[in-house]
């Protein structure tokens, strides 16, 4: 009989929000702010606040040794999910058993004391583990080796980069042995040799037999390290079973949303005379995707019909991050492009380089004929920048760094 290491049964987790508050990727920090407030004011009794169910009656068991992908798109819950299961938040419904020690990797500097040298919290994270100052010593040169930042360990960790404070976290959760791992997206800010290693560490703590719980967007790492993931959606488990599967699942709703930008939109806006029928995003091989690298080429493409057989037109597309930013505008005059329309055909606009961090992104595609619209798709088409090659095997930024990449180099000249 199988042994199980995690055991969920009908987890809820439901936040008060402050009515007109904006929707965005930060919703779940905001909700847990207006929490706090709501004690001291008359929110703490609803009054001006809408519920915000984070996690809805999710029931599942991960047996001992199981290596589980969790995938779903921003807000889905997969987050909230495994705070509840580190024990950082308790549910408001349902419960969870959890049986052995259980190390996470949920956030940058998530488990460090920042006033602490990287050094001290080895050991902090040791003892917290229920392991002994000899066990941990026996694992500390490891830890270091892995983490390659033995010049900085005699450094408080608030003084780390983010990049050095996942390295050291995440060799410090791999390497104590817990028997349950919770690994969130934190990884995608390291960078690209880090990310590769620690995946190839997790594969190793996985043969060992221990569980770990995956959280990732990139496809390709839930594919090689899982066998077995669950699809998150709207807060509710929406597939639980073989990776391929899963992922088929999350890419064929990724695939619908931007079909239905086509049709039935009530979103859409202009008079229809000359309208989009169609929107492609291609990688540097011309292969369709909805991921792509940043520091690589992507062609967008839309498909358009023209029954009255106008032969001049403007038209542009805008990239939009997650919280609704135009980050890059592409319009025909700028790039002084002259075509004559046909009654079918496509209109391509192609990316040298992609110059954007990592995250989730939607487009929308407008044109007009003698001033006026004819159509205008808000959600034509959507892509997640998951990986980067722009600034070679460096840190990678996130949505949360910045808007767009720019190609640098430092310089220093010392004085005379």
């Amino acid at each position: 009989m199988s042994t199980p290491a995690i055991r969920v049964n009908g987890l809820s987790k439901m936040y008060r929000v402050a009515r007109g508050r904006r929707r965005g990727s930060n919703m779940l920090r905001e909700a847990l702010a207006d929490s706090v407030r709501a004690l001291w004011r008359r929110e703490r009794n609803g009054k001006g606040t809408d519920p915000l169910w984070a996690l809805r009656g999710a029931t599942f068991t991960i047996e001992r040794g199981d290596v589980v992908g969790l995938i779903g798109h921003n807000g889905a819950g997969k987050s909230t999910l495994l705070k509840i299961l580190s024990r950082i938040t308790a549910p408001t419904e349902g419960r969870a058993e959890i049986y052995g020690k259980v190390s996470s990797l949920l956030e940058v500097g998530t488990g460090f004391h920042p006033e602490l040298t990287g050094r001290e919290n080895i050991y902090l994270n040791g003892a917290i583990l229920g392991m002994t100052k000899r066990e941990i010593d026996r694992k500390f040169d490891e830890i270091v080796a892995f983490s390659e930042i033995e010049r900085f360990l005699d450094m408080p960790v608030k003084r780390y980069s983010s990049g050095m404070q996942v390295r050291l976290a995440f060799s410090v959760a791999a390497h104590l042995e817990p028997d349950i791992l919770l690994v969130d997206e934190v990884l995608a800010v390291g960078d690209a040799a880090f990310q590769r290693k620690s995946l190839g560490k997790m594969s190793g703590v996985a043969q060992s037999g221990r569980t770990i719980v995956f959280v990732s967007h990139n496809m390709a790492a839930i594919h090689n390290l899982c066998r077995r993931t669950i699809v998150l959606r709207g807060g509710r488990i929406v597939f639980d079973g073989p990776t391929d599967e899963a992922i088929k699942e999350y890419l064929g709703f990724i695939e619908a949303q931007a079909a239905r930008a086509f049709e039935d939109n009530p979103a859409r806006l202009g008079d229809g005379s000359v309208r989009f029928t169609g929107a492609t995003i291609t990688d540097e091989t011309g292969k369709a995707t909805q991921f792509l690298i940043a520091g690589r080429p992507a062609t967008v493409s839309f498909t358009y019909e023209n029954p009255q057989r106008f032969r001049r037109a403007v038209w542009g597309m805008k990239i939009h991050n997650q919280l609704g930013v135009v980050v890059a505008d592409f319009h025909s005059l700028y790039t002084g492009v002259d075509v004559e329309l046909a009654e079918r055909g496509t209109l391509s606009c192609h990316i040298l380089n992609l110059p954007l961090p990592l995250g989730h992104y939607r487009i929308s595609v407008w044109i007009t004929v003698y001033g006026r619209v004819t159509d205008s798709i808000p959600n034509a088409a959507l892509f997640e920048v998951q990986s980067s090659v722009f600034f070679g095997a460096m840190r990678t930024p996130t949505a949360r760094d910045c808007t767009n990449l720019v190609q640098h180099e430092w310089r220093h000249e010392p004085a005379v």
